[in-house]
């Protein structure tokens, strides 16, 4: 029996028992370093609560967080909102009034082009139907797209940003018996109002 052939097997064997017990506790040194540090820091999962004492929990709290917000932020691509839009001249803002018989109706609507924002408030002295709507440029005669419209109200605030260019605003009508007063107060970066009523001309205002 050749002696030296058999001891460099038993060699290679204990090399290889090494090198397996030497990987094995790489691993495991690598699954705790993951289940310790990694884990907490990175996905804020602390099963052993070792993040919780090294502050590293905390940390990977704040990361998720961070990622939901932009994961929300980002949410819709191109067909999300434009967060900030510069305009080259100031926003307009006025308070108007506005009388109406019984069974009367009126319509105020103010110029927007597409993506610009009105602010408004407005509130009666006499429950209306109103119609908050808008006429976009080059629609047919008599088209208009409906915002809002309910029965018996006194008083309606919000924002609107512009989906199209065109007119946008509010027909009220009294139905009361008696004359009921409308007071709208409106900023935005409309250039233009139109007051419309039955048998009336057409009232029209400029804005700076």
């Amino acid at each position: 029996m050749n002696t030296t052939r058999a001891f460099d097997g038993d060699q290679a064997t204990e090399a290889r028992q090494r090198l397996a017990v030497a990987g094995g506790a790489a691993l495991l040194a690598a699954g705790l370093v993951l289940v310790m540090f990694v884990l907490p820091a990175e996905f804020a999962v602390d099963p052993l609560g070792t993040g919780a004492r090294t502050g590293l929990l905390a940390l990977g709290t704040t990361g998720q967080q961070v990622e939901a917000l932009n994961a929300a932020t980002s949410e819709g691509g191109a067909s999300q909102a434009t967060i900030v839009v510069p305009q080259e001249r100031a926003f307009q803002q006025e308070t108007v009034e506005f009388t109406a018989a019984p069974g009367e109706g009126l319509e105020y609507k103010y110029r927007l082009d597409k993506g610009e924002s009105l602010l408004y408030s407005w509130k009666t002295t006499g429950p209306v139907n109103y119609e908050f709507h808008a006429e976009p440029d080059g629609a047919p005669r008599g088209y208009a797209q409906t915002y809002e419209k309910v029965e018996n109200k006194t008083e309606a605030s919000g924002t609107l940003t512009a989906p199209f260019a065109g007119i946008h605003g509010w027909y009220w009508e009294n139905r009361g018996s008696t004359p009921i007063t409308v007071t709208l107060t409106a900023a935005g970066y409309y250039n233009m109002s139109h007051e419309f009523r039955t048998g009336a001309p057409v009232k029209n205002k400029m804005f700076q």
